[in-house]
């Protein structure tokens, strides 16, 4: 069992950072891929970005390569967000599954999910 817990979510002006935290508990939770998730009201949920078990790669959703950074340890993973605009208002989730991206990105239905935390972007 692998539980998430984030942290770091608030409120931003347009063009500031945040920095996201998904604190992981579970003796398994260094085999497992994760990734990050949001989703607006009324919106469908988005696909973030990933990271694999080890932390040796990254993948992201195209609104957010070169904005967005994550990195994980034995612990957590982080989502550095940089340059936030107002369509990054969300709520935003953590989630893990499987040990590669590939099996983050295709998957049907992951493993464990966060409850999210909130971003809100001000123009």
């Amino acid at each position: 069992q692998v539980q998430l817990v984030e942290s770091g979510g608030g409120l931003v002006q347009a063009g500031g950072s945040l920095r996201l935290s998904c604190a992981a508990s579970g003796r398994t939770f260094g085999r497992y891929a994760m990734g990050w998730f949001r989703q607006a009201p009324g919106e469908d949920r988005e696909f973030v970005g990933a990271i694999n078990w080890s932390g040796t790669k990254t993948y992201y959703a195209d609104s957010v390569n070169g904005r967005f950074t994550i990195s994980r340890n034995n612990t957590a993973n982080t989502l550095q967000m940089n340059d936030l605009k107002p369509g990054d208002t969300a709520t935003y989730t953590c989630a893990a599954h499987g040990t590669s991206i590939t099996d983050f990105v295709g998957a049907a239905r992951l493993d464990y999910w966060g409850r999210g935390t909130q971003v809100t972007v001000s123009s």
